[in-house]
C-alpha cells in the first residue's frame, strides 16, 4: 500500500481518540482493509503498525486529538458504518444509558440528536433510558423547562423513557457525601478559592484542611448543613472536596482538574422547584457519579469535553467498590448558522424577536415538532452521524436536506 505508515498513523490516531486514548491493532487493520490492504500483506505490515501504534499510544489524549483533527479529511469513506455500531460488554437485561439536560430552557436539536442516539441503543438492545434532569444551579433554572424537557423527551422515544430530578434527590448525595468523608476519602475545605488554587493546587501542595480527621470533617458537614444562622457556615465559606487518593498522586496529579477537586457547596439562592429546603447543593461530579451508580448506568455516551469529569467520576466509583460504565466520548457537531443559547434566545423571544419557543426560526424541538418532523427522522438522523470521536461541521441547509430526507422516509 502507497502510504502505509501515514495512514495506519491516522487510524491509530482515530481509534485511540475513540477508545480513551489507547489503540489497538485489530482496529487499524480493519480500517486499512478498507483502503485495500490485501489480507496475505498482514505479516509484512504489522511491524509497521505495531510502531505506529507504540507512537500514537505514547501521546497524551489532547495531543492525538489536534493531529486527528488535522487529517480527518483523509479519512476513507469505505469505512461507512451501516447500522449502529456494536456495544461491548451489554448485559443480558439490555442496556442502561441517560441524557442529562439542564433546565435553562427547552430541548434544542444537539439535546435531539443525543437523546436519540441513546434511544436508537435502547431500542437495539433493551434496557433503561433515563432523562436525568440536572438542576443543582438553583441560579440557572427557567421553571417553565421541567414540564418542556418530560413532554418533548417522551414524544421522541414513545414515552420509552424514565425522568429523574436531580433536587429531588438531594437527601441521596448527602448520604453518599458522608459515606465519602467517613472513608476519608473527602474533607470540608474552608480555604479561600484562589488561595486553594495559587498556593496549593498550582504548586502541587495539600492545604492545611486536608489533613482534618474524620471527627472534624464530620463535624464541618454537621456545620454546612445546619440551618442555624448563629453557628453555621455561610454561602462561600467552605466546600466539600475530593481527597485524590495517593494511588493517583493525590495534589500531585499531573492533571491539575484531578487535584483535590470540589463536590458540593453552600448556595442559599431560593430554588424554583426545592425553595429555600436545601442550603448544600452537591456541584456535576457528585450528582451524577451518584445518580449513576444508583441507576445502574452501563454505557454513557458523552461529549468529549468531559473527559476529565469522568475521570474524577470513576475515581468515586472506586472508592466505593463500584465498576465504572463504558464511555463514549463523541467529537463535537458543530451546526453552523443556528443559536443554541436557550439563555439568548428566552432574551429573544421577552422582546418580541420570536413568537415563543415553538417558532419556526429556532432549533428547538417545539420548533421542529410544530414543523411536522416526526421522532423517527431524528433517530435516523442520530444513527447517521453514529458515534465517532471525531469533531464534524455541519451547516443548516445541509442539516435539512438530510433531515427532510429521513422525515419523508
Amino acid at each position: 500500500m502507497e502510504n502505509l505508515k501515514d495512514k495506519a498513523k491516522i487510524y491509530a490516531l482515530k481509534n485511540a481518540v475513540e477508545h480513551g486514548g489507547s489503540a489497538v491493532a485489530g482496529a487499524v487493520l480493519n480500517s486499512l482493509f478498507a483502503e485495500g490492504l490485501e489480507k496475505s500483506e498482514i505479516k509484512n505490515v504489522m511491524p509497521v503498525i505495531n510502531e505506529v501504534l507504540e507512537e500514537v499510544n505514547s501521546m497524551s489524549e489532547d495531543k492525538q486529538e489536534e493531529l486527528l483533527a488535522e487529517h480527518s479529511t483523509e479519512i476513507s469513506h469505505r469505512e461507512v458504518r451501516e447500522g449502529l455500531p456494536e456495544l461491548p460488554d451489554v448485559p443480558k437485561s439490555g442496556v442502561v444509558m441517560r441524557i442529562a439536560p439542564s433546565p435553562s430552557g427547552p430541548l434544542h436539536l444537539p439535546h435531539a440528536i443525543n437523546l436519540s442516539l441513546n434511544y436508537d441503543f435502547v431500542k437495539e438492545y433493551g434496557g433503561k433510558l433515563y432523562v436525568r434532569i440536572e438542576d443543582t444551579n438553583p441560579e440557572t433554572v427557567y421553571p417553565k423547562a421541567y414540564k418542556m424537557i418530560e413532554s418533548e423527551a417522551n414524544w421522541l422515544t414513545n414515552s420509552e423513557i424514565e425522568i429523574v430530578v436531580q433536587s429531588d434527590r438531594i437527601d441521596l448525595y448527602y448520604d453518599y457525601a458522608k459515606k465519602l468523608i467517613e472513608k476519608n476519602a473527602a474533607y470540608i475545605c474552608s480555604c479561600a478559592p484562589e488561595d486553594f488554587k495559587t498556593k496549593y493546587a498550582e504548586l502541587k501542595e495539600n492545604c492545611p484542611c486536608r489533613n482534618n480527621d474524620k471527627k472534624e470533617n464530620l463535624m464541618r458537614w454537621g456545620k454546612m448543613l445546619s440551618e442555624d444562622s448563629k453557628t453555621n457556615y455561610k454561602s462561600g465559606e467552605v466546600v466539600l472536596r475530593f481527597k485524590t487518593p495517593e494511588k493517583y498522586e493525590g495534589m500531585k496529579n499531573p492533571n491539575p482538574a484531578m487535584r483535590d477537586f470540589s463536590l458540593a457547596r453552600i448556595n442559599e439562592t431560593k430554588h424554583p422547584r426545592q425553595g429555600k429546603k436545601y442550603r448544600v447543593w452537591p456541584l456535576m461530579n457528585l450528582a451524577v457519579t451518584v445518580d449513576d451508580i444508583e441507576l445502574g448506568m452501563t454505557h454513557i455516551i458523552r461529549g468529549k469535553d468531559h473527559r476529565d469529569n469522568a475521570k474524577r467520576q470513576e475515581m468515586i466509583f472506586e472508592i466505593f467498590g463500584k465498576k465504572y460504565p463504558w464511555v463514549f466520548f463523541l467529537g463535537f457537531l458543530n451546526f453552523t448558522g443556528f443559536e443554541f443559547s436557550t439563555r439568548k434566545m428566552r432574551a429573544d423571544i421577552e422582546e418580541g424577536k420570536y413568537s415563543g419557543w415553538d417558532d419556526p426560526a429556532l432549533p428547538t424541538v417545539a420548533s421542529l415538532k410544530k414543523q411536522g418532523y416526526k421522532p423517527e427522522a431524528f433517530w435516523k438522523f442520530a444513527e447517521h452521524v453514529g458515534l465517532s470521536a471525531t469533531d464534524k461541521k455541519m451547516d443548516k441547509e445541509d442539516f435539512f436536506e438530510v433531515l427532510d430526507r429521513f422525515n419523508r422516509e
